[in-house]
C-alpha cells in the first residue's frame, strides 16, 4: 500500500500579519486582534505580544494588563478572507484533497499530487515560498504520514517553519511530546494524565488499551493510537452540516427574563436567516446560557416537526428558557442553535466554509 504523504499548512499568527502588512508601522510591536472593550477577547496576538504571555482567546482587560503598550486593531474579516482565498488557490496547484480546518489552515493529501513530485516536503517548500510572493504572509508547515503528525510538526518550528517526520522516526519524535501537544487532550484531559503519572508520548505508549479507555472513554482509543503513531483519518474535502447557530456576549449581564426572551428574539430573527441561507432543517433546538461566573449550561428540545421559521425557533426557546435555574446569577450570554437533521436533509458536497473562530464580529456584541 502507498504511503500517504499529507501536509498541514498553518499561516503564522495569521489576522495580526494581515494586519501588519497593511500597516507596516505595527511590526515589531505588541499588537493583538480583537475588540478593545469591556468583554473583548484576543483573536491572534503577535508573537511580539506572547512574550508577555499574552494569547488567543485572552481577555483583552488582561493582556492589557500584561502588556502597557499593548496596540489592539479591531478584525477585518473581508481581507482576511481575501488573503485566505489565495492560499487555498496555491493549495489546489497540488491537490485538490484539500481540509480547510480554517481561514488560515488546512490539510492537504499530496499522496498523488498534480505536478507528481516525488517528496512532499519539496511540495511544501514550494508552497511556502508561493504564498511569501503571493501574499507577503509566512506560513509553517508539517509534513508527515499522517494527519496528527503533521499537524504536530506543523507547530513545531513556528515561525515560518517546515519539519518533517518520517514514518522510521515517528515513535521517537511522538516519544519526547508533551501530552498537551495530543490532538483531543485539552487543559482538564491533560491534568487528568498528569494524575496519572503521564507527561510525555513515551509514558502514554505505556498505557494499555484497557487502561485508557476506562479512563477516557472512546478517545482512549483514539490516545492509545497516535501514541503508536497510527492515525488513519483521511483529508475530507466533503462536509456534512449537522447544525446552524449563533451566540452573542453581553456588555451588560442579564438579570430579567423579560430582557432573555427580548434578546432570544433578536437571536431567533437571525437564526432564521441562517437556516435559510444554508438551506438547513432540523428537528432540535439548543439553548446556551453562560453565567457571569463563566459557569455554562445548554438544555434541547426536539420536536415532531422540522424548525425552520422563527415562530418555532421562539415556541421552543421560550419553553426552554423556562427550564433554566437561574439562582439569581446574571447571564451574560445567550445561544440557540438548530440541530439533529433528518438524514435526508444532510447537505454533502465540496466544503464552501471555513470555520472560523473567534466568530464575525456580529455574532459577538462587545460595545
Amino acid at each position: 500500500m502507498k504511503q500517504r504523504k499529507i501536509i498541514h499548512v498553518d499561516a503564522d499568527a495569521f489576522y495580526v500579519s494581515v494586519e501588519e502588512l497593511d500597516n507596516p508601522s505595527l511590526k515589531g510591536k505588541p499588537v493583538v486582534v480583537g475588540h478593545d472593550g469591556p468583554r473583548g477577547v484576543v483573536s491572534t496576538a503577535n508573537y511580539v505580544a506572547r512574550q508577555y504571555g499574552i494569547h488567543s482567546a485572552q481577555p483583552i482587560a488582561v493582556a492589557h494588563r500584561l502588556c502597557s503598550k499593548l496596540i489592539v486593531v479591531e478584525p477585518h474579516f473581508s481581507r482576511y478572507k481575501e488573503m485566505s482565498r489565495r492560499m487555498h488557490d496555491i493549495f489546489h496547484e497540488y491537490t485538490d484533497i484539500v481540509e480547510p480546518l480554517s481561514l488560515d489552515e488546512a490539510y492537504l493529501d499530496v499522496t498523488d499530487n498534480k505536478p507528481g513530485m516525488e517528496m512532499a516536503v519539496d511540495i511544501a517548500r514550494e508552497i511556502k515560498q508561493k504564498i511569501r510572493e503571493a501574499t507577503g504572509l509566512t506560513v509553517s508547515a508539517g509534513v508527515s504520514y499522517c494527519k496528527f503528525l503533521a499537524k504536530v510538526a506543523s507547530d513545531f518550528r513556528k515561525p515560518d517553519g517546515l519539519c518533517t517526520v518520517h514514518p522510521q522516526k515517528a515513535l521517537e519524535f511522538i516519544d519526547n511530546l508533551k501530552v498537551e501537544q495530543f490532538w483531543g487532550v485539552g487543559e482538564k484531559t491533560a491534568q487528568h494524565l498528569h494524575d496519572m503519572g503521564v507527561y510525555s508520548g513515551r509514558q502514554l505508549r505505556n498505557l494499555t488499551l484497557e487502561q485508557l479507555t476506562t479512563q477516557f472513554g472512546k478517545m482512549g482509543k483514539v490516545f492509545y493510537d497516535f501514541a503508536r503513531g497510527i492515525d488513519d483519518r483521511p483529508v475530507i474535502t466533503q462536509w456534512i452540516r449537522k447544525s446552524v447557530g449563533c451566540e452573542r456576549t453581553y456588555v451588560n449581564d442579564l438579570t430579567k427574563q423579560d430582557d432573555m426572551l427580548a434578546e432570544l428574539d433578536v437571536l431567533a430573527d437571525e437564526l432564521e436567516a441562517r437556516l435559510t441561507r444554508n438551506s438547513f432543517k432540523g428537528r432540535t433546538l439548543v439553548l446556551k446560557v453562560k453565567f457571569s461566573d463563566f459557569k455554562q449550561i445548554t438544555h434541547s428540545i426536539t420536536g415532531n416537526e422540522l424548525v425552520e421559521s422563527k415562530n418555532q425557533i421562539m415556541s421552543m426557546a421560550r419553553q426552554l428558557l423556562d427550564e433554566v435555574d437561574f439562582q439569581q446569577r446574571p447571564v451574560r450570554l445567550l445561544g440557540i442553535t438548530v440541530t439533529n437533521p433528518a438524514e435526508e436533509d444532510f447537505r454533502r458536497g465540496p466544503i464552501q466554509l471555513y470555520i472560523e473562530w473567534p466568530p464575525y464580529p456580529d455574532e459577538i456584541i462587545q460595545s
